[in-house]
């Protein structure tokens, strides 16, 4: 059976079983829809919480990053970990508690105010839009490949199978297909890095093999991925080279940009009572690290084979793979099926028959490539977003193992993205038109205007995912400063802070939403359109702060402009201060509101 047969087979059963299970969990009224009834069971709750959480940015493009900058980005392993225990600590409980069905809902309830309601919800699109252009970029990828179809039809095709299971079985039906995907995207994820773990350093624990040693040469693997990148000109895989200030920043925005997310946290009012909050996040938590704790091994090891393929022979004296190589030899095949997609390719540009890659803008290797007669780096493009996917590919792994992980890397990026695409479609129909523009609207109208909110959230992330700002997890990494410069902080501030009133934190929201995005236009392009952009993040407006990392600033605007308003404007309520201390403090049972 060939690659593509088995292709078809593993992804055509994923989405059966996706489709299977949002028909029989269709939602049939609004408690259903936005909140599964509210009857999820905790353990079911934490795996359908990791995978919703664990997008085509964790399966798809992290390693990839990771693999390609070393050390340097291991702040998105920090940061989204980081911030799903800020989550899990300080926001998740208390809404549960105060007992809505949306962010947007808790932000208009607790700053008494129709006009907080709906900053809210314009801000919960922004940052959920741009998170799922980045799940629609890790689509297009894995379509592109496996199914073997242009970016565009994989994007149609990804599209349509989130339409049909997301926008009939709503939460209900998202709860209980996020457990089936989470089932399928974990073992595509560990099963080929326990391979590979195997064949480079004989243990079966991908994390512990990252710290043993290199089963060919008897060295420690990452003295090994060491010394063969730093032959190669790059810069040392374990050392800490970029600048530490923005480092920080952009950690920090990962981080409490995790713990606003509006699709994460609307899962924890799926759980009957509070303590179920807590314990579905704990559980999620287990789930996500078996994925986490494996992301840095498959980047590295990645890093070590295709570095060993490019050269062979022994390294640059050894002599570079060759043209002859990659055409003939079936070990190459990953090469010619990845160039199909445009996503890798190479030039022979000295014309020596060989394909020399190196970091042409180091000045030792421009020196030692002058002498060999080498024009420059000959490997011309190698997409990030494409390693996790080529992975067993490059390893020669079985035909199953690629099917496996072709299943596994649409279920992450269609998990991630019915869930953003319900939080939108909740927040325009339930707290927009119902809340806001027609609240005398019947649960049957506000079912059907959720549904209708959800497939226009489709077309637009669908046309928007054509054109990404970046590799998915850099896009995904834009979401999370969004969410942190406006959410987050309104959050925090209504839960924690009975000071803060309705103007202050409108004005907190507008300002740190506003300045977050004029940042990252300047630095993207204004509303992503290529080539509009005044700066880069290579050459940043404000010091080394690169777009990425703004979010951090963001929210600290926001909080120091709300508190600043509330200061000069009307006291808090005594009825809201009193509300807040209900939801914060944990008298009595603590129980759950069912509203």
């Amino acid at each position: 059976m060939d690659q593509f047969t088995i292709n078809l087979l593993f992804v055509g059963a994923s989405f059966a079983l996706y489709i299977g299970i949002a028909i029989w969990a269709r939602a049939g009224s609004t408690s259903e829809f936005y909140a599964a009834g509210r009857g999820v069971h905790p353990v079911t709750n934490g795996m359908a919480t990791a995978a919703d959480w664990m997008s085509a940015a964790s399966f798809i493009s992290m390693a990839g990053l990771i693999a390609f900058t070393g050390y340097d980005n291991s702040t998105y392993l920090m940061g989204w970990t980081g911030g799903y225990v800020l989550l899990a600590l300080l926001l998740a409980p208390y809404l549960r508690k105060f007992g809505k069905y949306t962010v947007s809902e808790f932000i208009g309830d607790r700053f008494y105010s129709q006009t907080a309601r709906i900053v809210a919800v314009v801000c919960l699109i922004v940052a959920s839009v741009t998170y799922v252009i980045g799940q629609m970029t890790g689509v297009g990828v894995a379509f592109g490949r496996f199914l073997e179809v242009d970016n565009t039809t994989g994007l149609l095709i990804g599209a349509a199978v989130v339409f049909a299971y997301a926008v009939f079985g709503g939460m209900k039906g998202v709860t209980y297909t996020q457990v089936a995907q989470y089932v399928v995207l974990i073992m595509a994820y560990t099963i080929p890095a326990i391979f590979i773990s195997l064949q480079l350093t004989g243990n079966p624990i991908p994390a512990l093999g990252l710290f043993g040693d290199h089963a060919a040469s008897g060295e420690p693997l990452l003295a090994k991925l060491d010394a063969i990148v730093n032959e190669l000109g790059f810069n040392e895989y374990t050392a800490h080279h970029g600048d530490t200030f923005n480092m920080l920043l952009f950690t920090l925005s990962l981080m409490i940009g995790t713990a606003g997310l509006p699709h994460v946290i609307m899962r924890f009012f799926t759980v009957p009572k509070v303590s179920d909050a807590r314990w579905s996040a704990g559980w999620a938590l287990v789930f996500i690290a078996l994925l986490y704790l494996t992301a840095p091994a498959v980047g590295a090891m990645a890093r070590l084979n295709i570095s060993e393929m490019m050269w062979p022979n022994g390294g640059i004296e050894g002599g570079a793979v060759t043209l002859e190589q990659i055409e003939s030899d079936e070990r190459y095949d990953w090469m010619d099926t990845w160039q199909k997609t445009g996503l890798l390719g190479w030039e022979d540009k000295n014309g020596d028959g060989a394909i020399q890659y190196y970091n042409d803008g180091n000045a030792d290797l421009q020196a030692i490539a002058a002498e060999k007669g080498w024009a420059g780096n000959e490997l011309t493009n190698f997409n990030r977003d494409i390693l996790v996917l080529a992975n067993p590919e490059i390893a020669n792994l079985p035909g199953w193992v690629i099917g496996l992980v072709a299943a596994g890397g649409l279920a992450a990026a269609l998990s991630t993205a019915a869930g953003l695409l319900l939080a939108i479609s909740s927040a325009v129909s339930h707290d927009l038109i119902k809340g806001a523009l027609n609240p005398q609207i019947s649960e049957k109208g506000e079912l059907l205007s959720a549904r209708i909110a959800m497939a226009v959230a489709i077309l637009v992330a669908t046309y928007l995912g054509l054109n990404p700002p970046g590799f998915a997890a850099q896009t995904v990494a834009l979401a999370f400063g969004l969410a942190a410069a406006s959410i987050f902080p309104a959050l925090m501030m209504g839960i924690f802070s009975t000071k803060v009133n309705n103007t202050g934190a409108v004005a907190g929201m507008i300002a740190g939403i506003t300045v977050t995005l004029i940042y990252i236009f300047l630095h993207k392009g204004w509303f992503f359109i290529p080539d509009t952009n005044s700066f880069t993040d290579a050459n940043p407006l404000l010091g080394t702060v690169k777009s990425t990392s703004f979010g951090a600033i963001g929210a600290a605007i926001n909080f120091a402009v709300a508190y600043v308003v509330s200061g000069m404007t009307k006291e808090t309520p005594a009825h809201i201060q009193e509300l807040v201390e209900s939801v914060r403090v944990p008298r009595g049972a603590g129980a759950a509101q069912n509203k």
